[in-house]
């Protein structure tokens, strides 16, 4: 193979058609056009001719597949780059390939794992998942190298990296954002959709062009992107990465992103980014908030009359009436005795069975497929053979694997590459092996072995989005057109910084705001971070501090401060370790709080959270201020929906961002910029209505958005206006969806 598969690229140019590129395989001539030979015959062959559907080309292909590549098509995991490697002997002749063997050990699972060229060459796999965060030029030649290897096999399939969202600003989360900074970084989700409530879908149609450019230059085809899920419980970790908790909103969101990310309406286009709609059929109705990751959190709670059918399922609906490539499944599965019985979109009543969404036929092949009209495939989330199992811990992984493809149609399963028990599951639907072996109960032999026949249909599934995405025809991208649209693009990042200055909520000003040059004229100003981590307050504040000096007059001392400006930045959990207790979102600082039992209830022992270090000295600093006639303008950062009952009280001036950077809030706050941001979900009023009885029922129910949740709110705790959920400030105003003042 070539040393460097971009300097080798071979390109032959059709005429009012696609460009044919090439490293080593074979070029076709036909009625004086370009076709790749990509079964390696050298003939050519109805699925290599670019003129005919994507859909019917897949399904001729998958003919002339063996069942080892079609079975290496199955999976998808994370896979690494040559970056982590130490070894130079162990890369490959580019240096951009891992050749080294890798064992490790994640909350999904444990696996041994070959060099990049056995995975592609014996392995077969053509799915891989990025989660690291090289520069533009890097990931185009590594992408471009894997192709490379991929067109040494007899039979030609590229090959599809996936990553989740890079074009959002915030903490890199495991599985949800994966890098951040190299790509231009927009607000978190949440910001975005606060930036449209205040201002226009505008902001959607250009973030969405923006995403397909950069991904599309570095050969990124398809994302794990974006969140249809509605926030109904705010204690759901995964409400950052929403874009909130208005089903409608949610709705306009997708009909722009869709689209434009893809490339058409119809679907995805050669220069489209595929898209992988999650999480099916909505995470939000988590109970009490728990993760799905763990044994605790997997129940989606329907505790509502109609809950799932008014919140739930619209924007999957919006997801696939705009052809969404893929869609992925939640990790949970319905509760049917905590729930009370649903309607899908057309009224049926949904069969409830306790498997969790990617097993569960009725709501995959029965409501998302027969009933709401999903065409493409289905990806299930991450480790659902292994460790995320719920509803099938009864099934061995081979037979897991046979019961999600075979029975419900799942066409590629994330989180191992578990080929061995694929080619078990195959195996058994032929051997006889229940001959001699027990049928699990409630189970049938032809539900839980995989055939030949859903195998096809599976890859079909895959291979006709890459058909379609023309990756088959070219899928080499210029490292350095990779950096010319994604690092030297400065309408991108202009574009980015406003959305920024767009997504900042006003919630409280008593005049103090805009902080113009008239009223700091002669007075001094304290500026302070503060996060759950100390380390990360100093490392902020130093960054604040920088940005201010050429503004203002600063002083380190807060007892001197005609002005504090302070920056919050609460967290609360940790995405892959169990929180002792109910996810806490008050900003508070070793709050007692109680642990909860196995099945969710409150118990008597207890114990500690902090989720914003340092709320005496912000008090403290409040009330020097304060005693000297100053005024305290504060931001809080909402990742989550925080309670923040003990802090707007110390302030004359509040806001809100969402991952937003430091210096678009400031320039709100000194009025370079006028705010037009809207709160995209609602902050609740205190613990009392997040409140769990001794049978782990939560006051304010789970399913049910913040701004809809008082009409099944107690009377003793509505007030004059019938309103009890949302947090009320000093001014009388509530911090509910839609809210933000204006100056």
């Amino acid at each position: 193979m070539a040393k460097k598969a971009s300097e080798h690229v071979q390109f032959f140019h059709n005429q009012n058609g696609p460009t044919i590129g090439t490293v080593s395989r074979k070029v076709i001539e036909k009625d004086g056009l370009f076709f790749k030979d990509i079964d390696g015959s050298g003939e050519y062959k109805p699925f290599c001719d670019w003129r005919l559907p994507a859909s019917e080309r897949a399904k001729s292909y998958v003919e002339t597949l063996t069942l080892e590549e079609k079975i290496g098509q199955l999976f998808i995991s994370d896979w690494r780059t040559a970056a982590k490697q130490s070894d130079p002997s162990k890369l490959d002749e580019s240096g951009f390939l891992d050749e080294g063997e890798f064992s490790g050990k994640t909350i999904f699972g444990e696996q041994h794992l070959p060099g990049t060229s056995t995975l592609l060459k014996d392995w077969w796999a053509r799915h891989v998942i990025l989660r690291e965060n090289p520069r533009p030029d890097e990931l185009a030649n590594w992408i471009d190298q894997l192709h490379a290897v991929a067109e040494e096999c007899e039979h030609f399939v590229p090959v599809q990296v996936v990553s989740n969202s890079r074009n959002e600003n915030g903490e890199l989360v495991y599985g949800m954002n994966d890098a951040s900074g190299v790509f231009a970084a927009w607000p978190g989700t949440l910001g975005i959709a606060a930036a449209v409530r205040g201002d226009s879908i505008e902001v959607v149609d250009r973030f969405a062009d923006c995403v397909r450019r950069e991904w599309d230059a570095v050969g990124l085809k398809k994302g794990y992107m974006y969140m249809a899920d509605v926030v109904s419980d705010p204690r759901w970790q995964r409400s950052y990465g929403t874009f909130g908790e208005d089903p409608q909103l949610v709705q306009q969101i997708f009909e722009h992103l869709l689209p434009r990310i893809q490339g058409s309406n119809e679907g995805v286009t050669p220069d489209g980014v595929a898209m992988t709609v999650k999480h099916f059929p909505g995470g939000g109705p988590r109970e009490n908030g728990f993760d799905p990751h763990y044994a605790m959190g997997q129940w989606n709670v329907y505790a509502t009359e109609g809950s799932l059918k008014k919140y739930h399922l619209l924007a999957f609906q919006t997801a696939v009436d705009h052809n969404a490539s893929s869609i992925m499944p939640y990790y949970s599965k319905p509760a049917k005795q905590k729930s009370v019985a649903q309607t899908d979109l057309q009224g049926n009543e949904v069969e409830m069975l306790p498997y969790g969404f990617a097993f569960n036929k009725p709501f995959i092949d029965g409501m998302l497929r027969n009933e709401m009209g999903f065409k493409g495939y289905i990806n299930s989330d991450t480790g659902i053979v292994h460790n995320m199992k719920w509803g099938v811990e009864m099934l061995d992984e081979a037979e897991r694997v046979g019961f999600a493809v075979n029975h419900v149609g799942v066409d590629l399963i994330s989180g191992l590459f578990d080929i061995e028990h694929a080619k078990e599951a195959l195996a058994r639907s032929t051997n006889g092996y229940y001959d001699t072996h027990p049928i699990p109960e409630g189970f049938r032999v032809e539900e839980i072995v995989l055939t030949e026949q859903a195998l096809n249909r599976a890859v079909t599934r895959t291979l006709t989005e890459m058909f379609a995405l023309g990756m088959f025809e070219n899928p080499y991208r210029d490292p350095m057109k990779a950096v010319e649209v994604v690092t030297n693009n400065k309408a991108d990042w202009d574009e980015a910084m406003q959305t920024h200055r767009k997504s900042v909520v006003l919630l409280k000003n008593d005049g103090t705001l805009p902080l113009t040059a008239d009223k700091t004229n002669g007075k001094k100003v304290y500026a302070a971070c503060f996060c759950k981590k100390q380390e990360n307050a100093d490392k902020a504040t130093d960054v604040l501090r920088t940005a201010l000096k050429d503004k203002v007059a600063l002083t380190d001392d807060f007892q001197t401060a005609d002005f504090a400006i302070l920056l919050l930045t609460p967290s609360s959990g940790e995405y892959f370790n169990a929180t002792p207790g109910y996810l806490e979102l008050d900003l508070c600082e070793g709050k007692i709080v109680p642990n909860v039992d196995e099945v969710s209830r409150p118990t008597k022992e207890t114990h500690t959270e902090t989720t914003l270090s340092g709320m005496q000295k912000i008090r403290d600093i409040a009330a020097a201020v304060h005693k000297k006639g100053g005024k305290v303008i504060s931001n809080i950062n909402v990742t989550l929906a925080w309670q923040v009952g003990n802090v707007e009280p110390l302030c004359d001036a509040l806001t809100v961002g969402f991952d937003t950077y430091p210096q678009a809030t400031l320039d709100v706050m000194f009025g370079e910029f006028s705010p037009v941001g809207r709160l995209p979900l609602t902050l609740p009023r205190g613990d009392e209505v997040l409140a769990v009885d001794e049978n782990g029922v939560c006051i304010s129910p789970n399913d049910v958005p913040g701004y809809d949740k008082d009409q099944y709110m107690p009377d003793h705790l509505k007030d004059e206006n019938g309103k009890a959920y949302a947090y009320r400030d000093a001014n009388g105003n509530y911090y509910e969806l839609n809210f933000g003042l204006r100056y």
